[in-house]
């Protein structure tokens, strides 16, 4: 029976990724075990090359047996080729020595340019033969005040002589594409290819078509839209083609190989058809308009009589910007039917879903005459009178269109839009529909879900779902804010402050990779990062804290997943983002060029310096500047950002902190900031620690920070011993707080403490979203300080692990599970009257330090015996037990006195 068993294996941080374009690609494991204190001594990697035709893989590298514990290793064997699947097996040896357990995976290389997309070309419509199409109807005129465009059908029928044993289909587009072969879509992924910084790369993604295709005559079509290519992108009044082009395009090659070893390639050139369809217009921001009147049926399938058709045009040639999809696609990840819909006075009628979500609905009509037009409004809330509360979308139309026709029972969803509401408005629908007809699809970003939270507190559960969804809305493609209004945009700092808590719920190391490519192709001349990436709207140098995430992002998915490599390509850019605020702040003290400069972005009833938050971001910048060229082995590098980094903590000290440990401003985000990069003197850190603990308690538990300070609030007080005030915070429900609009019925974070009061209503329609993960950092003190799940200050990859929950609050207790590079890690504790549980999963590997709360350290059990007759006992201080454990479960048991526990 084998006890050591790899798992989760992955290549690049995906699962069986099918365009790999990287030369020499990471493969990686998890590790768990049957046995107590297991730990893998040693691994071996082999890779084959797998034959279409039958005719025998080929072996590519054999590691052979290494000895070590590392999980992951870079592959280092022949050439990989092009367009080629490889399948890898890892075999694990034990703590003994001895073989065990084994797992196998695989990945497929892309076209991999240069020239992999030769006889390939960007085609798109002859904007001159649009009129012949325009249908004598006025029902898209009247609505599409955007002057949209209809999306782009295209069509290429190709005869083969026999059964394929292999096809693949490599596509992208200018826009967002639907493919499908023979009238079967090729995937179930959204928006393909998403949003990347289009003027520095497109990416594409390769498709299993084999099953797809026949002998005889096929045909590959594709629906195309404009999205951020072509479409409405920010809140800039202009169209997005001012951007980057002024219509969609789609671009794709064929690969089918046959048994006997022939292969036949097809590309996009000018022999596809093209026509306008029944998606009169689809667009992110605006919606959709769909009339069912117009003839379609079997148009992207065989036999179907294009020869009215336009040929297509060629748009472009230049294909050396597609680059391999770095992460997964959109999906549809659940569908949640209404839970209430109800009739209003005017006709309308209102489907509530329940939950505030990002994507659209699916619509069921029963007995529509033909010509019936239906009307989908969203919004996120209601105003007053029942209504939908539209004005904080500001341009944005959010309006979907469907013109029936006539079938008995017609199913509507949209294709290419998506919206942030949990109400439906519909207007024009023959009655009122059943719940059932009227189902959420949820549109996200499809990064795997990886961590798990509960506890005793029905408030903060809700929270973290709050959170959870927050994360699932504004992670489409790129991580962005508001995904209900006319913006939408990839905003630094809101990524850089949420990162942490995105990663215990899901794994994000290829989602943010792939992001930062965007990140640093934002990065000016000077050096400076923007605000947002991809870069559009804001164009300016990115401001304090957002320019900064250019740094802080690779150096947080380095230690969350121990990606070094992200390291290395960023540490140039990250370099270079630190000179360029050396070089315009000769003084150490960040004034200049500070971009927009949002300061604490939202706080609320204070207001932090700006030259406070500027210099303190300085400083941690250089100082991981420093770290990184250190994991990097740049000695010379380290050396000169460690001794900047220790200049500009001195200049602030001089200039920020007094005598008696006040940081200049006294508010909680100077405070936060201060003691979390450690710019106070370590004789002052207590002083200042208790200044913030004393703003808290003057704000009677409230919090006052914004964006910057708030994932702060929580750890920086528990480090400082005042995890009473922490508690106090988390269960505060009176405004401002986290639980203030969880009162309030939200389902989602908002972007502002105040979105919705009951004194004052709606905050300003300019900038009001209930869609927003910013506010929502305290998820990270969930895991890593309710429940205690983290790993030392030294540690990558969570390689040194360590467990320390701090009970506290009104919890009882809590529980928590996540699942890293390593292995799945828990932790889950309770309180009686007297005696404490404690209950840790460690994944094999080295012991975790494990950190036992306790008003009696003597009285800990471990798996019932005490705890020197069980583990390593490190240290026994006041309150708490440490020791060192090995792999496995455990449970550790204790004395417990409710007064150890400061309770406000």
């Amino acid at each position: 029976m084998r006890s050591l068993v790899p798992y989760g294996l992955a290549c690049e941080f995906l699962d069986e990724p099918t365009t790999v374009d990287e030369s020499a690609p990471r493969l990686s494991w998890r590790l768990r075990s049957s046995r107590v204190a297991d730990r893998q001594s040693a691994y071996r990697i082999r890779v084959t090359a797998e034959a279409a035709t039958g005719s025998g893989d080929t072996e590519v590298w054999d590691t052979g047996r290494i000895e070590s514990d590392a999980t992951s290793a870079a592959y280092d064997g022949a050439a990989l080729r092009r367009c080629t699947r490889y399948r890898w097996d890892v075999e694990v040896w034990n703590r003994d020595g001895r073989p065990d357990g084994h797992a196998s995976s695989s990945f497929e290389t892309g076209l991999r340019n240069p020239d992999g997309w030769a006889g390939a070309a960007w085609i798109t419509r002859d904007e001159n033969t649009l009129p012949l199409f325009e249908p004598p109807r006025d029902d898209h005129r009247t609505l599409n005040t955007r002057h949209l465009a209809p999306c782009l059908r295209l069509r290429r029928a190709f005869a083969l002589p026999r059964r394929p044993a292999r096809a693949r289909l490599y596509a992208s587009a200018q826009g967002v594409y639907r493919a499908s072969v023979n009238g079967r879509p090729v995937s179930d992924a959204e928006l393909e290819p998403g949003w990347s910084d289009y003027r520095d790369r497109v990416q594409y993604r390769a498709y299993d078509v084999t099953a797809l295709l026949g002998q005889g005559t096929n045909v590959l079509a594709a629906l195309v839209g404009d999205g951020w290519w072509s479409g409405f992108v920010g809140f800039d009044p202009r169209r997005a083609g001012k951007i980057y082009g002024d219509r969609p395009a789609f671009v794709a090659r064929l690969l089918v190989e046959f048994p006997d070893g022939e292969r036949m390639w097809l590309g996009t050139d000018e022999t596809w058809r093209e026509s306008p369809g029944p998606v009169r217009h689809s667009d992110l921001l605006m919606g959709e308009f769909h009339d069912a009147r117009e003839p379609h049926g079997g148009w992207d399938r065989p036999g179907f009589d294009d020869s009215g058709w336009p040929r297509a045009i060629v748009a472009g040639r230049d294909t050396t910007k597609l680059r391999a999809a770095r992460a997964q696609p959109v999906r549809v990840t659940s569908r949640l039917p209404a839970v209430e819909v109800s009739a209003r006075p005017d006709g309308t009628v209102i489907a509530d879903l329940g939950q505030n979500i990002v994507g659209r609905v699916r619509l069921t009509v029963r007995g529509a005459e033909p010509g019936r037009r239906i009307v989908l409004r969203h919004a996120e809330t209601l105003d007053p009178d029942g209504g939908l509360y539209t004005a904080n979308l500001r341009r944005a139309e959010a309006r979907d269109v469907y013109v029936c026709s006539g079938e008995p029972v017609e199913v509507y969803e949209p294709v290419f839009t998506c919206h942030g509401f949990r109400y439906v408005e519909l207007s024009g629908y023959p009655g009122v529909p059943e719940p059932g007809d009227v189902v959420g699809a949820v549109l996200h970003s499809d990064t795997p879900w990886t961590g798990e939270f509960s506890c005793g507190d029905p408030d903060v559960e809700r929270l973290h779902a709050n959170i959870r969804w927050g994360q699932r809305g504004n992670f489409v493609s790129v991580p962005t804010d508001c995904p209900q209004r006319d913006e939408r945009l990839g905003w630094l700092a809101d990524a850089q402050v949420f990162l942490p808590t995105a990663a215990r719920g899901a794994d994000v190391a290829a989602f943010f990779a792939g992001w930062m490519e965007d990140v640093l192709a934002g990065q000016d001349e000077d050096g400076a990062f923007g605000d947002v990436a991809p870069k559009v709207s804001i164009l300016r140098e990115g401001a304090p804290g957002w320019g900064d995430a250019g740094v802080i992002v690779p150096w947080t998915l380095y230690r969350l997943y121990g990606d070094e490599r992200i390291l290395d390509r960023s540490f140039p850019a990250m370099t270079r983002w630190v000179e360029h605020i050396r070089r315009h702040n000769p003084d150490l003290v960040w004034r200049h060029r500070t971009g927009r400069h949002y300061g604490d972005w939202l706080q609320i009833g204070a207001e932090t310096p700006r030259e406070v938050l500027a210099t303190a971001y300085f400083a941690r910048s250089a100082e991981l500047v420093g770290k990184a060229a250190r994991v990097l082995g740049r000695p010379g590098d380290a050396e000169r950002y460690e001794a900047l980094a220790a200049d500009v903590r001195r200049v602030f000290a001089d200039r920020f902190v007094g005598p008696d440990g006040r940081v200049h401003g006294d508010t909680q985000t100077g405070y936060l900031l201060a003691l979390e990069f450690g710019l106070v003197p370590p004789e002052l850190e207590q002083a200042a620690a208790g200044h913030l603990a004393a703003d808290v308690e003057k704000h009677d538990h409230h919090l006052t920070t914004g964006f910057i300070g708030v994932s702060l609030l929580c750890p920086v007080l528990t480090r400082a011993g005042r995890t009473d005030l922490a508690y106090a915070l988390l269960h505060q429900d009176t405004f401002p707080s986290w639980l203030f609009s969880v009162r309030h019925g939200a389902t989602t974070v908002w972007e502002r403490w105040d979105g919705w009061t009951p004194d004052g209503g709606f905050q300003s329609a300019n900038m009001n979203s209930f869609n927003h993960y910013s506010l929502g950092a305290v998820g990270d003190w969930l895991y890593g300080g309710v429940a205690g799940i983290g790993q030392a200050p030294d540690s990558a990859g969570y390689r040194h692990i360590v467990v320390r929950p701090r009970p506290g609050g009104r919890l009882t207790w809590a529980s928590a599970a996540q699942e890293t590079v390593r292995g799945r890690i828990e932790s889950a504790w309770s309180l009686t009257d007297d005696r404490i549980a404690l209950d840790v999963l460690v994944p094999p590997g080295e012991p975790a330090t494990v950190h036992v709360p306790t008003t009696a350290p003597g009285t800990v059990l471990v798996d019932g015996r005490p705890a020197a007759e069980r583990v390593e006992v490190l240290a026994r201080h006041d309150g708490e037990l440490v020791c060192a454990v090995p792999s496995g479960r455990h449970r550790f048991t204790a004395a417990w006195h409710p007064t150890h526990r400061r309770i406000p």
